[in-house]
């Protein structure tokens, strides 16, 4: 792909969708992890949703990081895992 398609928008694929469904949800410590990895040059980028209802609102906290994966498998445990890890290291503050 030329430069110039890259710095003026003409890659496409690498944006994350919008409201793409979840590829895999799971439940922990009263947080909803919801992986959504999306297909970037190739491959699966890390990427999901911390969500938590407190005071009738819901709350959602997008994450996206830099790991990369040829496998879709491999690209939504990676997801599930970071999520775990933003609840346990953050709880409640995350969406402060």
């Amino acid at each position: 792909m030329s430069f110039l398609k890259r710095l003026f928008g003409g890659g496409g694929e690498a944006a994350e969708p919008k409201g793409a469904a979840p590829a895999k949800q799971v439940e922990h410590k009263g947080f909803l992890i919801s992986a959504t990895p999306y297909k970037a040059e190739g491959q699966y980028q890390t990427c999901g949703v911390v969500s938590k209802e407190i005071d009738g609102v819901m709350k959602e906290h997008r994450f996206i990081r830099a790991d990369r994966f040829a496998g879709l498998d491999d690209a939504i445990d990676i997801s599930i895992k970071k999520g775990i890890q933003l609840v346990d290291e953050q709880g409640d503050r995350m969406f402060g």
